[in-house]
């Protein structure tokens, strides 16, 4: 059984009538009476009592009808998703993101796919920080990252979406606090909180060299999973952490200061990144989306 019989039956079933069905399925007679038999030899069932004078659906036909309306509107229903899917209307996508920097951003995006794409679901998943951030799109645990790193695999592609600078988070009654910025030879003796060394963290890598031009090796006194967790532990005058000029964007820390961090690398460039063998249609939509939202206006 396939639509064509489906169809065919249906129109009949209005029509009760050969000549009138086949004129409405634009064929003639001999196709369409071939294709209801054919039809009630997969049913092993009569569906229509013949005479010369008129045509009656049986009790299997009567009993067919819904069924066989039903297994059209489910071939038309399936045939719209996989129409919309190819176009990019419809799919899932899972959207990695590190950290408070990219949580105003992630809004942004999302607002923008469900108000023109409401078929495309993203589901957000947290992502590690530095090289597992990006290790997570090459091996396809997700679609789609923003975070920051120094190179990523030839798997991946990346695109600019906005250039970040370095601040130092300390308490608001920190000596520093009020300062315009800071240089890092002043915070030497300073205790620092991280978030766990991974390779490839920017606010690490970028902390040690600087440090260590500034001729002294920084003390962490503790590693915390998020910079949620760190400033917290800020807050509560525990220590400093070397954070990017974003954070203070995304959310309000009333007992701390964040002051500039001279830095002579300059800004560093926030990425978003996917596979670049991924040919999901709905990524390819989200992608232009984040264009319109983030043009990349730098290298």
């Amino acid at each position: 059984m396939d639509t064509k019989h489906i169809r065919a039956f249906l129109v009949l079933a209005e029509e009760l009538h050969f000549g009138r069905a086949a004129e409405r399925l634009h064929m003639t007679q001999p196709p369409l009476s071939r294709l209801i038999r054919g039809l009630e030899s997969d049913m092993s069932a009569q569906l229509f009592e013949r005479s010369t004078r008129s045509v009656r659906l049986t009790p299997a036909g009567q009993a067919l009808v819904e069924p066989a309306r039903d297994i059209l509107m489910s071939h038309r229903l399936a045939d719209s998703a996989v129409q919309a899917a190819g176009k990019g209307e419809v799919g899932h996508l899972r959207l990695g993101f590190t950290g408070i920097a990219t949580h105003k951003l992630i809004g942004r995006l999302l607002k923008l796919v469900r108000g023109t794409h409401p078929g495309i679901h993203l589901s957000l998943q947290s992502a590690s920080f530095g090289m597992p951030a990006i290790d997570s799109v090459a091996d396809g645990s997700v679609d789609l990252v923003f975070g920051y790193w120094p190179f990523v695999p030839q798997s991946v592609d990346t695109r600019v979406v906005a250039q970040e600078s370095l601040v130092v988070a300390m308490h608001r009654e920190h000596a520093l606090a009020g300062r315009e910025s800071v240089s890092m030879s002043e915070l030497e003796g300073e205790e620092f909180i991280t978030v766990p060394p991974n390779p490839g963290s920017t606010t690490i890598e970028r902390l040690y060299e600087l440090s260590q031009a500034a001729g002294f090796n920084p003390t962490v006194i503790q590693v915390a999973p998020d910079t949620w967790t760190i400033l917290s532990l800020v807050g509560a005058e525990i220590g400093c952490s070397v954070t990017v000029a974003s954070v203070p964007k995304n959310a309000s820390f009333p007992s701390i200061a964040f002051v500039p961090l001279e830095d002579p690398k300059g800004p560093f460039p926030l990425l978003m990144a996917w596979r670049r063998d991924d040919v999901s249609p709905a990524l390819a939509e989200v992608l232009r989306l984040a264009e319109q939202l983030f043009p990349t206006d730098v290298p």
